[in-house]
C-alpha cells in the first residue's frame, strides 16, 4: 500500500499577457515603469525633540560627564594610595609608606576628584538656566 502522490498545486488564474503596443514602424512590449528616486535637496533639519524621560532628569549631560570624570579621579587617587606591603611582617619600610606618591600625589588627586564631583552637582545646566529665565 503506497500512498498516492500529492498533486502539484496549480494556479487557477492564467498569467496576464503583456500589452503589446503596435505602431506603424515598431512593435514593443510595455513593462512596469521603473521606480523614480526622489529628488535630493538640502533640508533645514531641526534637532530631534527631547524624549520625555530626558526632560525629567535631575542633571544635564554635561553634569553626568563631569560626575563620571570625578569618580574616575577618585578611583585613580585610591589606586595611587594603595600598596606599600612588606614581605617581612616585622619590618617597616619608611620610604615605601611615606613616598611622594602616597603622601602627596594621591591625596591631591582624591581632593581634585571630590571637587569635580561637587562642581558637577552644583552646576546648573545651560538649557535649564535658559528655561528658568524665559
Amino acid at each position: 500500500s503506497v500512498p498516492p502522490k500529492p498533486r502539484p498545486i496549480q494556479n487557477p488564474l492564467p498569467k496576464p499577457a503583456p500589452k503589446v503596443v503596435e505602431t506603424p514602424a515598431v512593435k514593443e512590449t510595455i513593462s512596469a515603469p521603473k521606480p523614480v528616486k526622489p529628488a535630493t535637496a538640502t533640508v533645514n533639519r531641526q534637532p530631534a525633540p527631547t524624549p520625555e524621560y530626558a526632560k525629567n532628569l535631575l542633571f544635564g549631560k554635561e553634569n553626568y560627564t563631569l560626575m563620571f570624570a570625578g569618580v574616575a579621579l577618585i578611583i585613580i587617587g585610591f589606586f595611587l594610595m594603595s600598596g606599600g606591603k612588606s614581605n617581612d611582617p616585622h619590618g617597616f619600610n619608611y620610604d615605601e609608606i611615606y613616598s611622594f606618591r602616597r603622601i602627596t600625589l594621591a591625596p591631591i588627586v582624591l581632593l581634585t576628584g571630590f571637587a569635580v564631583q561637587i562642581f558637577a552637582i552644583m552646576r546648573i545646566p545651560k538649557q535649564s538656566a535658559e528655561q528658568q529665565i524665559a
